[in-house]
């Protein structure tokens, strides 16, 4: 495979482990909130939904940043992928 399909793969790939990742924050969070909701006063209860909706994207990016900073420091990145946006002003060697 050449470096833009690798490159194509990979971000296809992350994309899908990030919207895995932030269902199943979104579920954990939701089985959490079912089991605390009966100690929750009646204001709580009308704001834990949007919380709970963005803390699982918090989650997600926060488990995303960790799991991509592993894997760069596994894998070659210029070795096996293409950059996503080339420089117009790339310098050229010896300057």
């Amino acid at each position: 495979m050449n470096k833009k399909i690798n490159t194509l793969l990979f971000i296809l790939s992350a994309t899908v482990f990030n919207i895995i990742t932030t269902v199943l924050s979104f579920l954990l969070l939701l089985i959490l909130y079912a089991r605390l909701m009966k100690f929750l006063p009646e204001g709580a209860q009308v704001w834990s939904f949007p919380f709970i909706f963005i803390a699982s994207i918090a989650i997600s990016f926060f488990v995303y940043k960790i799991v991509l900073g592993f894997l760069i420091k596994k894998i070659e990145v210029e070795k096996y992928f293409d950059p996503i946006i080339k420089s117009r002003y790339r310098q050229k060697k010896g300057e």
